[in-house]
Protein backbone atom coordinates (compact mmCIF):
# COMPACT_ATOMS: atom_id res chain seq x y z
CA UNK A 1 0.00 0.00 0.00
CA UNK A 2 1.10 3.35 -0.81
CA UNK A 3 2.54 5.38 2.04
CA UNK A 4 0.85 8.33 3.56
CA UNK A 5 1.16 10.58 6.33
CA UNK A 6 -1.03 12.86 8.88
CA UNK A 7 -3.55 13.58 8.14
CA UNK A 8 -5.22 10.17 6.90
CA UNK A 9 -8.27 10.19 5.13
CA UNK A 10 -10.37 6.97 4.45
CA UNK A 11 -9.34 4.93 1.41
CA UNK A 12 -12.62 3.82 -0.97
CA UNK A 13 -13.28 0.45 -1.11
CA UNK A 14 -10.98 -0.82 -4.36
CA UNK A 15 -14.81 -2.44 -5.65
CA UNK A 16 -18.70 -1.57 -5.24
CA UNK A 17 -20.12 -2.64 -1.76
CA UNK A 18 -22.01 -5.33 -3.42
CA UNK A 19 -18.49 -7.09 -5.22
CA UNK A 20 -17.95 -9.77 -2.87
CA UNK A 21 -21.74 -11.16 -2.14
CA UNK A 22 -23.17 -13.82 -1.39
CA UNK A 23 -19.91 -14.21 0.98
CA UNK A 24 -20.33 -10.47 2.10
CA UNK A 25 -23.09 -8.50 1.64
CA UNK A 26 -23.28 -5.07 0.96
CA UNK A 27 -24.69 -4.39 4.34
CA UNK A 28 -21.91 -5.51 6.53
CA UNK A 29 -19.61 -4.22 3.94
CA UNK A 30 -21.11 -0.43 4.24
CA UNK A 31 -21.11 -0.66 7.63
CA UNK A 32 -17.77 -2.14 8.15
CA UNK A 33 -15.92 0.41 5.77
CA UNK A 34 -17.96 2.88 6.14
CA UNK A 35 -18.67 3.59 10.46
CA UNK A 36 -15.61 0.87 11.76
CA UNK A 37 -12.71 1.50 9.47
CA UNK A 38 -13.66 5.25 9.24
CA UNK A 39 -13.68 5.86 13.26
CA UNK A 40 -10.44 4.10 13.15
CA UNK A 41 -9.07 6.81 10.85
CA UNK A 42 -10.80 9.73 12.63
CA UNK A 43 -9.19 8.80 16.38
CA UNK A 44 -5.93 8.24 14.60
CA UNK A 45 -5.66 11.91 13.67
CA UNK A 46 -7.31 13.44 16.36
CA UNK A 47 -4.34 11.60 18.98
CA UNK A 48 -1.90 13.22 16.25
CA UNK A 49 -3.14 16.61 15.97
CA UNK A 50 -1.00 17.73 18.98
CA UNK A 51 2.33 16.31 17.65
CA UNK A 52 3.75 17.75 14.63
CA UNK A 53 6.79 15.86 15.13
CA UNK A 54 4.58 12.59 14.14
CA UNK A 55 2.61 13.96 11.77
CA UNK A 56 5.41 13.83 9.10
CA UNK A 57 5.86 9.43 9.56
CA UNK A 58 3.51 7.14 7.37
CA UNK A 59 1.17 4.48 9.36
CA UNK A 60 3.93 1.70 9.27
CA UNK A 61 6.87 4.25 10.92
CA UNK A 62 4.18 5.05 13.39
CA UNK A 63 3.42 1.66 14.19
CA UNK A 64 7.23 0.38 14.36
CA UNK A 65 8.15 3.75 16.81
CA UNK A 66 5.73 3.22 19.43
CA UNK A 67 8.23 2.55 22.39
CA UNK A 68 9.58 5.65 21.70
CA UNK A 69 6.09 7.40 22.41
CA UNK A 70 4.95 8.35 25.88
CA UNK A 71 1.56 6.95 27.39
CA UNK A 72 -1.54 7.20 26.73
CA UNK A 73 -0.48 8.64 22.48
CA UNK A 74 0.89 5.66 22.55
CA UNK A 75 -2.13 3.30 23.20
CA UNK A 76 -4.04 5.79 21.24
CA UNK A 77 -1.85 5.02 18.05
CA UNK A 78 -1.41 1.51 18.99
CA UNK A 79 -5.65 0.60 19.03
CA UNK A 80 -6.35 3.55 16.14
CA UNK A 81 -3.03 3.29 13.77
CA UNK A 82 -3.19 -0.54 14.15
CA UNK A 83 -7.25 -0.08 13.18
CA UNK A 84 -6.54 1.81 9.99
CA UNK A 85 -3.56 -0.34 8.50
CA UNK A 86 -5.11 -3.68 9.48
CA UNK A 87 -8.57 -2.84 7.77
CA UNK A 88 -6.56 -1.04 4.88
CA UNK A 89 -4.88 -4.20 4.33
CA UNK A 90 -7.89 -6.33 4.50
CA UNK A 91 -10.26 -4.61 2.46
CA UNK A 92 -7.25 -4.40 -0.30
CA UNK A 93 -6.78 -7.94 0.40
CA UNK A 94 -9.85 -9.05 -1.31
CA UNK A 95 -12.07 -9.08 -4.71
CA UNK A 96 -15.03 -11.24 -6.34
CA UNK A 97 -14.84 -14.33 -5.43
CA UNK A 98 -14.01 -15.95 -8.67
CA UNK A 99 -12.47 -19.36 -7.57
CA UNK A 100 -8.45 -18.16 -8.07
CA UNK A 101 -5.87 -19.73 -6.66
CA UNK A 102 -2.03 -18.67 -5.17
CA UNK A 103 0.51 -19.07 -8.96
CA UNK A 104 4.21 -18.59 -9.12
CA UNK A 105 6.58 -17.75 -6.37
CA UNK A 106 4.25 -17.65 -3.36
CA UNK A 107 2.32 -21.12 -4.68
CA UNK A 108 5.85 -22.61 -4.48
CA UNK A 109 6.53 -21.06 -1.06
CA UNK A 110 3.09 -22.28 0.45
CA UNK A 111 3.88 -26.01 -0.98
CA UNK A 112 7.54 -25.31 0.55
CA UNK A 113 6.43 -24.06 4.07
CA UNK A 114 3.10 -25.96 4.77
CA UNK A 115 3.13 -28.81 2.77
CA UNK A 116 0.22 -28.24 0.47
CA UNK A 117 -2.13 -25.60 -0.61
CA UNK A 118 -4.77 -27.54 1.47
CA UNK A 119 -2.65 -27.52 4.60
CA UNK A 120 -1.98 -24.25 4.31
CA UNK A 121 -5.83 -23.48 3.71
CA UNK A 122 -6.90 -26.10 6.75
CA UNK A 123 -3.86 -24.38 9.05
CA UNK A 124 -5.24 -20.32 8.01
CA UNK A 125 -8.50 -21.37 8.72
CA UNK A 126 -7.61 -22.90 12.60
CA UNK A 127 -6.24 -19.88 13.11
CA UNK A 128 -8.92 -17.55 12.43
CA UNK A 129 -11.44 -19.62 13.77
CA UNK A 130 -9.62 -20.46 17.18
CA UNK A 131 -8.54 -16.59 17.69
CA UNK A 132 -10.27 -16.26 21.28
CA UNK A 133 -12.30 -12.52 21.34
CA UNK A 134 -11.30 -9.72 18.29
CA UNK A 135 -8.43 -9.88 16.00
CA UNK A 136 -7.09 -11.00 13.06
CA UNK A 137 -5.19 -14.07 11.43
CA UNK A 138 -2.42 -12.89 9.53
CA UNK A 139 -0.19 -14.56 6.39
CA UNK A 140 3.25 -13.40 6.83
CA UNK A 141 6.54 -13.30 4.97
CA UNK A 142 9.95 -13.11 5.99
CA UNK A 143 13.17 -10.97 4.62
CA UNK A 144 13.84 -14.52 2.92
CA UNK A 145 10.45 -15.39 1.67
CA UNK A 146 9.65 -17.90 4.46
CA UNK A 147 5.88 -17.70 5.64
CA UNK A 148 4.41 -18.22 8.88
CA UNK A 149 0.61 -18.20 9.78
CA UNK A 150 0.31 -16.01 12.83
CA UNK A 151 -2.51 -14.67 14.88
CA UNK A 152 -3.33 -10.86 16.61
CA UNK A 153 -5.74 -9.62 19.18
CA UNK A 154 -7.78 -6.41 19.21
CA UNK A 155 -5.79 -3.66 16.61
CA UNK A 156 -2.18 -5.07 17.54
CA UNK A 157 0.12 -5.40 14.16
CA UNK A 158 3.09 -8.13 13.62
CA UNK A 159 6.36 -7.10 14.00
CA UNK A 160 6.67 -4.55 10.73
CA UNK A 161 9.78 -4.26 10.63
CA UNK A 162 10.69 -8.06 10.29
CA UNK A 163 7.74 -9.23 8.20
CA UNK A 164 5.57 -7.99 5.71
CA UNK A 165 2.16 -9.20 5.78
CA UNK A 166 0.30 -10.73 2.70
CA UNK A 167 -2.92 -10.65 3.84
CA UNK A 168 -5.24 -11.03 6.94
CA UNK A 169 -8.56 -12.26 7.69
CA UNK A 170 -10.56 -10.35 10.40
CA UNK A 171 -12.14 -12.18 13.07
CA UNK A 172 -13.95 -8.86 14.82
CA UNK A 173 -17.48 -10.05 15.22
CA UNK A 174 -18.19 -6.54 13.42
CA UNK A 175 -16.50 -7.97 10.07
CA UNK A 176 -19.70 -10.86 9.64
CA UNK A 177 -22.07 -10.50 12.27
CA UNK A 178 -24.88 -8.91 10.26
CA UNK A 179 -24.82 -12.07 7.74
CA UNK A 180 -23.06 -14.66 10.05
CA UNK A 181 -23.86 -13.99 13.84
CA UNK A 182 -21.99 -16.60 15.46
CA UNK A 183 -20.71 -18.49 12.42
CA UNK A 184 -17.31 -17.45 12.22
CA UNK A 185 -16.40 -21.11 10.74
CA UNK A 186 -19.03 -20.22 7.74
CA UNK A 187 -17.42 -16.59 7.63
CA UNK A 188 -13.87 -17.94 7.30
CA UNK A 189 -14.65 -21.02 4.47
CA UNK A 190 -16.34 -17.92 2.67
CA UNK A 191 -13.28 -15.12 3.20
CA UNK A 192 -10.82 -17.81 2.05
CA UNK A 193 -12.71 -17.69 -1.71
CA UNK A 194 -12.52 -13.58 -1.44
CA UNK A 195 -8.55 -13.90 -1.32
CA UNK A 196 -6.80 -11.21 -4.06
CA UNK A 197 -4.00 -13.72 -4.88
CA UNK A 198 -2.72 -11.55 -7.52
CA UNK A 199 -1.74 -9.10 -5.02
CA UNK A 200 -0.74 -11.53 -2.18
CA UNK A 201 1.75 -12.14 -5.09
CA UNK A 202 2.77 -8.78 -5.73
CA UNK A 203 3.45 -8.75 -1.71
CA UNK A 204 5.49 -11.48 -1.70
CA UNK A 205 7.59 -10.96 -4.47
CA UNK A 206 8.29 -7.44 -3.33
CA UNK A 207 9.07 -7.89 0.55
Amino acid sequence: MKAETYPFVVRPLPYEYDALVPVQDAETLTFHHDRHYKTYVDNLNMALSDYPELQKLSLKELLTTLDHMQEPLRTAVRNNGGGVYNHELYFDSMKSPVGQDPSGQLAAAIDRDFGSYRQWKDQMKQAAVSKFGSGYAWLLTDKEGKLSIVQTSNQDVPDLKDFTPLFLVDVWEHAYYLQYQNRRADYVDGWLTLINWRKAEKRYEER
